[in-house]
């Protein structure tokens, strides 16, 4: 019995972490002290449930067991009576022997907006945001975390610890936010998301060129959103880009571990259902953003690029003419030299390389690029494209200089020396 509680512990409290310290951060209105509470359930059960077995609904009891803790805190800290008029329903919906009906479906889902708001907060740094976010939201344990971002434990330890007090210095409220500073920090948490998965789709440093773990818990936590705020059109062109873009992982590496770039992939190996899944969220991006009398966003425009090669069998029959389009109008919404450059790609490929260097040329004194890889990994490409394969091979060791990725900088010396 123990081995199977200890199982069951485990696997139940990795799913139902971040609803419970959702719900308990409502009532203690603190996502530090709603972490400690979580794991004092999680500890009760360890200690209970190889005795007396495991519960018929365990995720409610833990969030049951978290939540009495919580209030037990309360009252010592505040006149009960006070609180008790603040807290409402919380008091009213736990009882004491937790069972199915303990946990209120609506108020999780409400809490757990709450908290990927909170975690996401722009007065948190963008690295303390991605932590922050992984352990209350993702459930992963610190060395998780620390082993995904290739640093130390106790740096990322100390990296949350930092995060959690300055949520509570600032007095970050633990709520929803509405009217115009919604769409601001909705942005914050979309942009945190795909932070996380980018991390996943193409490590920055390392000898893996995919972490699918991240990838993984960017993607749930993008279906997460979209099912919480379904008349967002960005957080469902957010879930498009991600289900398209995880759709090629199997193509994305050879048998080795080796890279394999976009126009060499076997599409085969592209995943139909993430496929499918993707073009549906892009199709509900367009309608909400209809609906809104909106166009479509950002990351609603990155997936309908994506969508572009989804829909092709074969990389030589793909509609660079409308990718450049897309590019141009995502140019105009978020201008930036890494919009450019991709860009001046799809444009090499719709008019030809020459079209393109001119533009990336246009590009090489931005500040904002220096050290970028990729712009000395696109020159050689199209260098070489040009037949200027001298000048190709030295753009793509420099390339392979810059880069912090033991698997990308072999692949750019295999061009190289092609």
């Amino acid at each position: 019995m123990a081995v199977t509680a200890a199982s069951a512990i485990e696997t139940v409290f990795r799913i139902e972490s971040a609803r419970i310290i959702a719900g308990v951060a409502r009532i203690v209105r603190d996502v530090g002290i709603a972490e400690e509470l979580a794991q004092d359930a999680l500890v009760a059960a360890m200690e209970q449930w190889p005795e007396s077995g495991v519960p018929d609904n365990p995720g409610a009891w833990l969030m049951a067991t978290a939540k009495h803790r919580a209030i037990d805190l309360v009252r010592r800290r505040e006149t009960y009576a006070r609180k008790l008029a603040e807290m409402g329903r919380d008091l009213d919906g736990v009882s004491a022997e937790p069972g199915p009906g303990a946990v209120d479906p609506d108020a999780i889902d409400d809490d757990l907006l709450r908290l990927i708001f909170t975690a996401c907060h722009p007065v948190l740094s963008t690295d303390a945001r991605i932590a922050l976010t992984l352990r209350l939201l993702g459930g992963l344990t610190t060395e998780e975390i620390a082993r995904a971002f290739l640093t130390t434990e106790p740096a990322v330890a100390q990296r949350i610890v930092r995060a959690k007090r300055a949520l509570g210095r600032a007095g970050v409220p633990f709520e929803v936010p509405y009217g115009p500073e919604r769409a601001a920090r909705l942005r914050s948490v979309l942009d945190v998301i795909y932070l996380i998965f980018n991390e996943g789709y193409a490590a920055t440093a390392g000898d893996d060129w995919l972490r699918p773990g991240l990838c993984e818990d960017a993607l749930r936590l993008a279906r997460v959103l979209a099912g919480l705020m379904p008349d967002e059109p960005e957080v469902h062109g957010l879930a498009a880009l991600l289900e398209l873009q995880a759709s090629r992982t199997a193509a994305r590496t050879g048998p080795d571990g080796a890279a394999v770039l976009l126009a060499d992939q076997n599409r085969a190996r592209w995943d139909r259902l993430l496929i499918r899944r993707g073009l549906a969220a892009l199709l509900r991006a367009g309608d909400t953003a209809a609906k809104a009398g909106q166009p479509l966003g950002p990351y609603a425009l990155q997936a309908a690029i994506a969508a572009c090669h989804a829909r092709t069998a074969r990389f030589e029959d793909t509609d660079w003419a409308a990718i450049t389009a897309l590019y141009d109008r995502l140019a105009v919404l978020t201008p930036s030299p890494v919009v450019e450059l991709n860009r001046a790609v799809a444009v090499s490929m719709a008019e030809g390389p020459a079209a393109g260097l001119a533009l990336v040329d246009a590009l090489a004194a931005d500040p904002a690029l220096k050290g970028y890889h990729l712009l000395p990994s696109v020159r050689g490409d199209l260098l070489e494209r040009m037949g200027r394969t001298d000048e190709a091979r030295a753009e793509f060791v420099r390339a392979a200089e810059l880069t912090r990725n033991e698997r990308e900088r072999a692949l750019l010396l295999g061009r190289a020396g092609r």
